[in-house]
């Protein structure tokens, strides 16, 4: 093996070229971006980036100097838009191709956007998504915010901290819903409302309105919203489009790539990681795909451990599962699963002080643990999910129960 290319050059793609020259590889290794941009960091974007306050926010990953000693070959601003496994070939949206004896996809996911071609309404995922809605925040006195996801949040809050008046819309009953359980999820609408932010749940978007640019969301309830600005946080798509035909199988449970629990796609010399990555999931059962910081890297560093083990050797990719966001000036930690649950239990804390900790539990199981401005407390429970613990037993080890 000489030769290995990473579609993708995110944050997986990073670490996966990283991994590979710390692990002693030193052929060649092609990474291939669709933006033009060396791999940035996206989590800033909807937070620091947008607000404009404190020092200017760099998003590189790494300083010009770090990266160039890597010595890869990048491709940026080309697009993968086939994959011919038997030439073992990457074809790139500009005619040419890349072979490689291995080939990690990492390309990551796209945000979902709304229907609609109007001025004024927004998703965030890239820097120029950030560079806009920033530009728009100085404008406006009034954001829509569609979705109450991690995005759809973190947006809702950075605007308030520039001044906006913000209406977040979201059809579940509770934010987060997607990864937070319900039960525990109405903390965050509270929070929300802490911060003067008019918050309609349960309420779905069934147009937007406008001649030209926008100038009204129009809710499933009947309600319509004046505004010039929108942004969606609706969820993102992975993408996997350019793999159609090309015998890699994709999971219609998670959406994204499917891979073994070694990273391993349905095609041998092909793996996949980061947020495009769908894999069986030990602890959890099923299949998992985590579009999250943490992840991205970890599951990069297994992927070229698996790779150069070779084919039928290899250590599983078993993680506890660690996101976070910052909204307010307040830090919400999640290790593990925290939806679905069945059992959930403030431990540390209260909801009314907006300061706990909660563990959240599954079939007599330990599955979660979540924190608002409890880092220290939240991180002490990893171990607890790092291997199979019950509900009484997490408990158990609550000291002192306060």
């Amino acid at each position: 093996m000489r030769d290995v290319a990473i579609a993708g050059a995110g944050m997986a793609g990073l670490h996966t070229a990283e991994s590979l020259r710390e692990a002693g590889f030193d052929g060649r290794i092609t990474m291939i971006g669709e933006e033009e941009h060396r791999p940035y960091s996206r989590p800033p974007l909807s937070k620091e980036f947008l607000t404009g306050k404190g020092a200017p926010v760099g998003v590189a990953l790494r300083d010009g100097p770090s990266f160039e000693a890597l010595d890869l070959d990048v491709r940026l601003g080309r697009r993968a838009q086939r994959l011919r496994p038997r030439e073992r070939a990457v074809e790139l949206d500009d005619g040419s191709s890349v072979t490689a004896d291995r080939l990690v996809v990492a390309t990551g996911a796209r945000a979902r956007r709304p229907d609609t071609a109007l001025d004024g309404v927004h998703v965030l995922r890239t820097v120029e998504d950030a560079e806009a809605v920033r530009d728009a925040f100085t404008t406006a006195e009034r954001v829509v915010v569609v979705g109450a996801g991690f995005i759809g949040a973190e947006v809702a809050s950075s605007a308030r901290a520039a001044g906006l008046d913000v209406v977040l819309v979201e059809a579940a009953a509770t934010p987060l819903t997607r990864v937070i359980d319900p039960r525990v999820g109405g903390v965050f609408t509270e929070l929300h409302r802490d911060q003067g932010v008019d918050v309609r749940l349960g309420v779905g978007v069934t147009g937007f309105e406008g001649r030209g640019r926008v100038e009204r969301v129009r809710l499933s309830d009947g309600d319509a919203i004046e505004t010039s600005l929108v942004v969606a946080g609706l969820g993102a798509l992975p993408n996997t489009d350019w793999l159609e035909g090309s015998g890699v199988e994709l999971a219609a449970e998670t959406g994204g790539v499917l891979c073994d629990e070694y990273c391993r796609t349905a095609v041998p010399g092909v793996y996949a990681a980061g947020d495009v990555a769908a894999w069986p999931h030990r602890r959890y059962g099923g299949l998992v795909r985590l579009e999250h910081w943490t992840n991205a890297g970890e599951q990069a560093a297994a992927t070229v451990a698996n790779l150069l083990a070779g084919d039928g050797t290899g250590t599983p990719y078993t993680p506890v599962p660690y996101f976070w966001s910052d909204q307010y000036g307040m830090k919400i930690q999640l290790l593990g699963q925290a939806a679905p649950a069945d059992t959930a239990e403030i431990v540390h804390g209260s909801a009314e002080d907006r300061k706990f900790v909660a563990f959240l539990g599954r079939a007599g199981m330990l599955v979660g643990v979540l924190g608002l401005r409890s880092t220290p407390k939240v991180m002490r429970y990893r171990r607890l999910l790092s291997e199979p613990t019950t509900w009484q037993d997490a408990l158990a080890e609550v000291s002192p129960r306060s």
